[in-house]
């Protein structure tokens, strides 16, 4: 039996604490207000903080009614169980997480495949936080490859690089654009032609142009871009002049649809012109926010310039990013949902998407008041706007009235050459059910009489029509 001893000297230096783990006074928790605009002068108790938190986010509106989003609102629990595992875990940091790393690549791996690299084994990418980032690393490496090859006369006056694409593209393309200091060549919206026309937009090219983008799955309207008669106006291009313009196609929405549901559609790296291609894990690759990735079709795409190595935090570790420290959870999260579906399982979830967004299209044409500028046969989503005999209400109201209900449907004009086009948008993703569907058209079709009876359009705020509330 070990005998033990008395206390020992007594220490000098007591034990410190995690912060955390002290209890704050639960009566001045009981009778104060904390401050909302500057830090409290205390703590408080956990359950405290959480139900004031907790309190404030009870007037959000209820994400799977949100129609405007694109964005995943709905995983299995055990995704979000391996989320919450992950949720420490730093993605830059793959020498100490090397299994979350090893994901990472797996995914770019699969991603490969799936968007038809003719050597997957050549081909790079990465995970970037979304579809916004991974745009901005593809337009960097178009610029920086157009630089290379024009070393001669770049930087100069007469040798401003230039981005070619519509003007229906994502705001992110303007962004880069005025960050990185490329013109911005759009191609306007011409009568019903709603995205980039090929021919336009390979007229626009010259000797200055970096690339063109190409857009699988507008967010305007929700239609695919024709990337393989763009890749045939640009081949027809450097027939006759030369000038050899890779194409990116930001498939932030569309790179995780048409590979399942679309096979037929060449757009993919199938096309030697198609240089690098994005999309949005978090939005049709059904992960929550944040995660995108981005392929070049090979190392040659991606200058190794662009690309740094660090080896402070262990290891040798290549990065292309905009941000260093990123959560790996999201990285996690794709590759769970990757094994969880594989593909015939996406191809059923896209298909059945698909449908819902083709039969709510149809019932909103058949209540007589709304003209389809899309019916979600291509992006599982749709735009409306009011027939010409509708003068007593406008999209605007419809949205604003809609919130009443807690639908949030976004009203919006289209960009420049139409202008004049008002209309709303409704994206289907997973979890907006067939039963969805039906309580929201009813509350359409509930609202529409009352609409009917104004004397006029009544929502003068357009901008504050697309704000949610009560």
């Amino acid at each position: 039996m070990p005998l033990h001893t008395g206390p020992g000297k007594p220490e000098e230096h007591p034990r410190s604490m995690n912060p955390f783990y002290g209890e704050a006074n639960p009566v001045a928790e009981m009778t104060e207000a904390p401050p909302k605009e500057r830090m409290p002068a205390g703590p408080m108790l956990p359950a405290t903080a959480y139900q004031l938190v907790h309190d404030e986010l009870m007037l959000d509106g209820n994400s799977r009614l949100n129609l405007a989003t694109f964005v995943t609102t709905w995983m299995e629990p055990q995704a979000g169980t391996l989320m919450t595992e992950c949720l420490d875990k730093n993605m830059i940091d793959k020498d100490e997480y090397p299994r979350t790393a090893e994901l990472e690549r797996r995914c770019v791996a699969m991603l490969a495949r799936l968007w038809n690299a003719p050597d997957p084994h050549s081909t790079v990418g990465c995970s970037t936080t979304g579809s916004s980032e991974a745009c901005m690393l593809a337009g960097m490496a178009l610029k920086r490859r157009w630089a290379q090859r024009n070393a001669d006369r770049y930087p100069s006056r007469d040798a401003r690089p230039n981005l070619v694409m519509g003007v229906n593209v994502q705001v992110c393309w303007e962004k880069f654009c005025a960050y990185w200091e490329v013109e911005a060549r759009q191609v306007p919206m011409e009568g019903d032609r709603f995205h980039l026309d090929p021919q336009a937009a390979a007229d626009l090219c010259d000797e200055n142009t970096i690339g063109v983008v190409g857009i699988l799955g507008s967010t305007f309207d929700g239609s695919y871009e024709p990337i393989a008669d763009l890749c045939a106006a640009l081949d027809d291009l450097q027939d006759r002049t030369g000038l050899d313009i890779p194409v990116h196609v930001d498939g932030a929405s569309g790179a995780m649809i048409a590979p399942f549901i679309d096979q037929d559609l060449v757009w993919d790296f199938r096309l030697p012109r198609v240089a690098s291609i994005n999309t949005s894990g978090h939005k049709y690759g059904l992960v929550y926010p944040g995660v995108g990735w981005v392929l070049w079709r090979e190392t040659e795409a991606l200058p190794e310039e662009l690309v740094f190595r660090v080896n402070y935090l262990g290891g040798d570790m290549p990065t292309f990013a905009l941000n260093f420290s990123r959560p790996g959870a999201q990285v996690v999260a794709q590759y769970y949902t990757f094994l969880r579906l594989g593909r015939e399982g996406y191809r059923a979830v896209q298909q059945t998407t698909r449908n819902v967004a083709r039969s709510l299209a149809d019932r909103v044409e058949a209540l007589g008041d709304f003209r389809l500028l899309s019916r979600g046969e291509e992006l599982p989503v749709f735009a409306f706007t009011t027939v010409p005999e509708v003068t007593a209400y406008d999209v605007f109201d419809v949205s604003r009235r809609l919130r009443e209900s807690g639908w949030l449907v976004p009203a919006y004009t289209f960009p420049a050459n139409r202008e004049d086009l008002s209309v709303l948008r409704i994206v289907c993703r997973n979890g907006f059910s067939t039963d969805l569907s039906d309580l929201f058209i009813e509350d359409l079709s509930r609202l529409l009489p009352k609409l009917r009876r104004q004397p006029y359009p009544l929502t003068h705020d357009k901008a504050a029509a697309t704000s949610f509330h009560h």
